[in-house]
């Protein structure tokens, strides 16, 4: 991969490694490889007592990996962190960084489907050997379901007509390539706000297709039993759905979100935030690598 074509740039990484506070002896988990920008951060860090596990469900981002006897590239998804930390001989980690985005690469792969820039068949599924594909998704799923997908997880305003749309040109022929469905959601959609319309309702496929709302509340809570005391959690978000889900979190230490306390009423979450607000990326940061834009970095102490 050239320096002009970057396999994957790395959101907010000086403050993912100030929020790890990465020991050289330390050991931690990437939950997401992709590139391996920050998993290569981290590892810099680490003396030869040190190790890193990474996690990635994308065989493509797992070849990407480099030998180092302090690094172990584990292809599973991350929802099943703690039970694949133990099986490696992990009980307990020192800090745990999961970064939600997407990497370049699925971005810029035309036979991957993520992006509405190429041509090509609507996958979208990041393990490409499981799973019901973007096209399958639009297939099967009646009228109503579609309209909640792209509500909830797009939060398109048309989002209805969009979905009577697919559902009655479905019937005509297969939506399963990129470019028939723009073809038929483009009349719905806004010219000048056509980029960020069409990049919300791809957002809304992938996150159903890869299952990722439910993925990360598994995650946060195998991350939980997985840290040791005083071990550090650090998540980058680029969707309200997702920041929201861990914010609540990181606050009370349960994905419902339930406040816990005692007699007292003091708070009795099993983590201690370390940041009252989201970091986010400068002007500087943004324009080297726009798609930090929506990037939001929540990080959590265990007590």
């Amino acid at each position: 991969m050239s320096a002009l074509q970057p396999y994957h740039i790395p959101a907010l990484l000086p403050q993912v490694i100030d929020a790890l506070r990465v020991r050289p002896d330390g050991i931690y988990a990437d939950a997401t490889f992709g590139g391996g920008g920050h998993s290569r951060a981290i590892m810099e860090l680490l003396g030869p007592e040190g190790h890193l596990y990474s996690f990635d469900q994308d065989e493509e981002a797992v070849a990407n990996a480099w030998p180092d006897e302090r690094l172990t590239v584990i292809h599973g998804n991350f929802r099943y962190l703690a039970q694949y930390l133990r099986f490696y001989g992990a009980e307990g980690v020192d800090g745990i960084l999961a970064d939600l985005g997407v990497s370049f690469h699925h971005f810029d792969d035309p036979g991957r489907g993520f992006s509405f820039r190429f041509s090509g068949p609507l996958d979208m599924r990041m393990n490409r050997r499981a799973g019901t594909s973007a096209a399958q998704l639009l297939a099967e799923s009646d009228e109503v379901r579609l309209t909640e997908i792209f509500r909830l997880y797009g939060e398109l305003r048309q989002a209805s007509r969009m979905a009577s749309a697919i559902v009655k040109a479905r019937s005509e022929s297969p939506v399963d390539t990129v470019e028939r469905l723009l073809e038929i959601v483009r009349p719905m959609i806004n010219p000048k706000n056509e980029k960020k319309e069409l990049a919300q309702l791809f957002q809304a496929l992938r996150i159903v297709v890869n299952d990722e709302i439910a993925a990360l509340r598994s995650f946060l809570t195998q991350a939980l039993k997985a840290l040791k005391p005083g071990g550090r959690l650090a998540v980058i978000t680029y969707h309200s759905l997702e920041d929201r889900l861990v914010k609540n979190f990181m606050r009370t230490g349960n994905v419902e979100g339930r406040e816990n306390k005692d007699f007292y009423g003091r708070n009795l979450s099993p983590l201690r935030l370390l940041n009252s607000k989201p970091i986010v990326a400068d002007e500087a940061e943004v324009g080297a690598n726009p798609r930090s834009r929506s990037a939001k970095l929540r990080a959590a102490e265990k007590l």
